[in-house]
């Protein structure tokens, strides 16, 4: 329950279907998110997680079924559209920051466009974000001069500089160095640790088991279990699931 008791979720799936062509990539989906909950989504690849993850701001339209967002249901088009996509942050694979912007202006450039927010004022709160995921000493520097690493964090920043009410991220550290992941996962396990409600499609099994409030497992387009991380990763209920387990966690 929330400050202000509300206990409403914030994310309402509800028999959500969705098809590229002949492929049924989501199959009745029906999940809810709490708010201040951190649900990591895993699978096998194809199973429907990205789709899911980008249905929720429709980057994906959906077949079927209803989604509801902080009590409204998700709008087609237009205006209602675009606030409901400022309230919610979103993290690549890949970081799609602006090549010729600096990494400063990547940051502000949300806010005083979409919110209206002063120049200044914005980019003061820049400064601030990207002190806060350790990389302030970069913000005159362009993209292109930062490591992997680095930039996934300014994208993080970025998300966070609208106060959104929640960030969904798509396998943020699957294009990143392994020396890198670990930079970015510490800064998604400091926002969990700071009540920011978030959705993560993710391959690294240290951060669900750290970060994650509830472990939703997907494969071919279903939600096949849910659970908390330890009783996931240590008493998975599905044959699935216990098949996908045991080849990730020995390698």
């Amino acid at each position: 329950m929330t400050e202000n008791g509300d206990v409403t979720p914030l994310v309402q799936l509800e028999n959500v279907n969705k098809h590229f062509g002949a492929l049924h990539v989501l199959k009745n989906i029906n999940l809810t998110v709490s708010r201040g909950e951190v649900l990591v989504v895993i699978g096998p690849s194809g199973g429907g997680k990205s789709t899911l993850c980008r249905a929720i701001n429709r980057l994906e339209t959906i077949d079927e079924g209803k989604i509801v967002f902080d009590g409204q249901v998700l709008p087609e088009e237009g205006k209602a559209l675009a606030r409901l996509r400022s309230e919610v942050g979103m993290v690549f694979q890949s970081f799609n920051l602006f090549a010729h912007k600096t990494i400063r202006e990547n940051v502000t450039l949300g806010p005083v466009k979409v919110r209206g927010t002063a120049k200044q004022a914005a980019s003061k709160r820049a400064m601030e974000l990207l002190e806060r995921v350790g990389i302030s000493a970069q913000a005159d520097k362009y993209p292109a001069q930062l490591s992997g690493g680095q930039q996934q964090r300014v994208a993080i920043a970025r998300a966070l500089a609208m106060d959104p009410k929640m960030i969904l991220f798509d396998e943020p550290t699957s294009a990143l160095d392994p020396e890198m992941v670990q930079e970015v996962l510490d800064v998604m396990i400091g926002l969990a640790r700071d009540g920011m409600t978030m959705m993560v499609v993710t391959h690294e099994m240290g951060f669900a088991r750290r970060a994650a409030n509830r472990v939703v497992f997907m494969a071919d387009g279903q939600i096949v279990e849910e659970n908390t991380p330890d009783e996931f990763f240590t008493n998975a209920q599905t044959d699935r699931a216990r098949d996908f387990l045991s080849k990730i966690l020995t390698h």
